[in-house]
């Protein structure tokens, strides 16, 4: 029996904010991947400063806020301080901001104007684009823009978190007072970000929003001369911080912080290159943050502006091709989805088969009149969903709807919200959750009236009830009409809504109350049944793997002889390959079109099979203050699918990283001979190959 101690150096471990950083750095690789659509690598560059942003207003804001309260408690695994992982995730990220600039001046800009598309400075419009640019200001954008001054009588403005503004500097009419004057122009988001131009020598012309006010500032500053003008941006603390134990509605409570998240303490400010020294020590001063928090850049601040630059119509050849969500060949036919699950389970792989059934499930519910009841939790929704209509409509024809609104999913608060007003609106019964906990569990029960008993039917799933996400995330969904296990979902349901204590149960599994402790049995079974000629075998896919006792668990089990395959997306704060420690572990991450989302677990111990879905990463916050669940794949064929599913990803020579004892991740790629697989699309093609044989048996 190894020692309870014996993985604790912080050797063993990759810290979480750098490894996060690391993430992010394989989706800027896809960006500079030129195997990729010229659009799809813009795209990835657009989801690395998206993702910046959020981790600066979280992950960064969190650390400073431990720093500024004097929290000297260390990170449990690498025990670095608050501070340490403070500068060590700010000087990764200049770096990474520095890269992603370079991405797209030397990269993506060049590749762009082979294409025939070129983004342009002002200063290369041509005559016709010049006159046009004027006549598109005096129309569109002048009488939406509002010059801030900063003077005695108008103090600095609150800018609002991640809006992009200029900074002007002006001459002083009095130098022996003040040397300069300066003031702000906010760059409006209720206009788009780029302008397209007269095409100029067969190019289709481009020009970012600021340049265009940047040229016409004497316009708002009329009568000054205008020194410089640069643009800046500033990120701002975006975590709630909620008293949900003193809060007597919950929603309100929530509605006011959010109020305070456009204005909070900035935890960062990019500047455009070039910026004059007196306009930075101004925004240093003003916004309190450090020169070590302000990061110039050479290109333009807020690379998400590509996110819609890249859905514009007529590009498709720069995209990638399409690929169609395909109807589950166990459905195709079928009518009445009650009667389908009611024969057999039903396993849903998204994005590859379609979200569709899932809609249908809620919506026929809805409208058929033996259904009494819907039970369903709600993440992350979409902007016009059709789920929250369905069941809407389901409580205005008089079914019991009960709808669990996870109002503090982070950034979707202001969404859901509005969903939880619309429901109760509509007569549904919702509630909020569990004070302290997010419910992060994905679940619909459907209790409905057949002869002479009731009979429900259950959808557990990895990803949230969101029809758009549903087209670009890798989820795991199933569909059951188990007694047990409709029975275990009924209890947690009860336990949710009510003061009931949450029963022995059957077959689901539930986090805060001994997630954790499910999946340390099964690791340590596995170890209990390995031999050196059969070792035990571990599979588990996941977003993150942060929690400590999961880690080490893992380390026994490599010690043990146990063959593990870890699949994780992002955040990794196991170390492999060590030996004596880690050495029987390989972990893997796969970032392509689709973002890896689902949860799988696969435990073989002699000759038992084991496989799980599960809501639940091996993080610490899901497994001990988040609602999970945990579910397993009965029937053998489906648990026989996962299994393939797992095993495809490991097979990934084109999309697929392997993570080195010194925390770098390296490229996988097809040896000689060896035919290149990429997992993502080899199992679309696997799902259109089953829906072909269903339709066609004999071929």
């Amino acid at each position: 029996m190894t020692a309870p101690n014996a993985f604790d150096s912080p050797d063993y471990y990759i810290n979480r904010e750098l490894s996060w950083l690391s993430f992010n750095e394989r989706v800027l690789d896809e960006a500079l991947d030129d195997r990729n659509p010229l659009f799809e690598r813009l795209k990835f560059l657009a989801i690395t400063s998206s993702n910046l942003d959020e981790f600066f207003m979280v992950r960064i804001a969190g650390l400073k806020e431990q720093i500024k309260t004097g929290s000297n408690v260390p990170d449990n695994k690498t025990r670095m301080s608050a501070a340490e992982q403070w500068d060590a995730a700010l000087r990764r990220s200049g770096d990474f901001m520095r890269e992603q600039m370079r991405a797209w001046n030397e990269v993506l800009v060049p590749r762009l104007r082979e294409a025939g598309i070129a983004f342009v400075t002002a200063k290369q419009l041509n005559r016709e684009q010049k006159a046009y640019v004027s006549d598109l200001f005096a129309r569109m954008i002048y009488p939406v823009l509002t010059p801030m001054a900063v003077d005695a009588s108008r103090p600095f403005p609150m800018l609002l978190n991640r809006s992009l503004n200029l900074a002007v500097l002006i001459e002083s009419e009095e130098p022996e007072k003040e040397p300069y004057l300066f003031a702000f122009v906010q760059v409006p988001s209720v206009l788009p970000r780029f302008v397209e131009l007269p095409p100029s020598d067969g190019y289709r012309t481009y020009i970012l929003l600021e340049e265009i006010i940047r040229t016409h500032l004497s316009d708002l500053f009329r009568g000054k001369h205008i020194l410089s003008a640069s643009a800046f941006r500033i990120t701002r603390n975006a975590d709630l911080t909620l008293n949900e134990d003193a809060a007597e509605d919950l929603l309100e409570e929530i509605e006011k912080e959010l109020k305070k998240r456009k204005t909070a303490d900035a935890v960062r400010i990019e500047v455009e290159r070039g910026m004059h020294p007196f306009l930075r020590e101004v925004l240093e001063e003003w916004e309190e943050v450090s020169p070590q928090e302000v990061f110039e850049l050479e290109g333009p601040l807020d690379l998400t502006f590509l996110f819609r630059f890249v859905n514009q119509e007529g590009f498709e050849s720069y995209r990638f091709p399409d690929f169609p969500p395909i109807l589950p060949a166990d459905l195709r036919g079928e009518h009445d989805i009650f009667e389908a699950i009611r024969r057999k389970d039903i396993l849903l792989h998204h994005p590859y088969e379609s979200f569709e059934p899932v809609i249908h499930f809620v919506r026929q519910a809805a409208q058929d009149p033996q259904v009494l009841a819907i039970k369903q939790t709600l993440y992350r929704v979409g902007g016009d969903s059709p789920i929250v209509a369905a069941l809407a409509e389901a409580a205005e024809n008089g079914k019991q709807v009960t709808v669990l609104v996870e109002l503090r999913a982070r950034f979707d608060e202001e969404k859901n919200i509005v969903w939880a007003k619309k429901l109760e609106k509509a007569g549904c019964h919702v509630i909020y959750g569990l004070v302290g906990l997010k419910t992060h569990a994905k679940m619909i029960l459907v209790v409905r009236q057949e002869k002479d008993r009731l009979q429900r039917y259950v959808h557990l799933g990895t990803g949230n009830y969101n029809e758009n996400t549903a087209r670009q995330y890798t989820d795991f969904g199933l569909f059951t009409a188990n007694e047990e296990i409709a029975e275990d979902v009924s209890s947690i349901f009860n336990q949710l809504s009510g003061y009931s204590s949450l029963p022995k149960l059957h077959h689901l599994r539930v986090a805060p109350w001994g997630l954790r402790e499910v999946f340390l049995a099964e690791i340590e079974e596995v170890i209990d049944h390995s031999t050196p000629e059969h070792p035990g075998r571990i599979i588990a896919k996941m977003n993150a793997l942060t929690d400590k006792e999961m880690i080490q668990a893992l380390y026994r089990a490599s010690c043990a002889g146990v063959k593990i395959d870890l699949i994780v997306r992002g955040i990794c704060c196991l170390r492999p390959g060590i030996p004596g420690v880690s050495e029987n572990i390989r972990v893997h991450s796969i970032v392509g079109r689709f973002l890896e989302h689902g949860r799988a677990y696969y435990f073989r111990s002699g000759r038992r099979e084991k496989v799980f879905i599960s809501s639940a990463d091996w993080m610490t916050r899901n497994l001990e203050r988040r609602v999970e669940t945990l579910f397993p794949v009965l029937h053998p064929k489906l648990k026989k699918r996962v299994i393939g599913i797992l095993e495809t990803q490991l097979a990934d020579n084109v999309k697929r990283r392997e993570l080195r004892p010194d925390g770098i991740y390296v490229p996988v790629v097809p040896r000689e001979g060896e035919e290149p697989v990429n997992s993502q699309e080899r199992l679309y093609h696997l799902v259109a190959a089953t829906l072909r044989r269903s339709l066609y048996p004999r071929l």
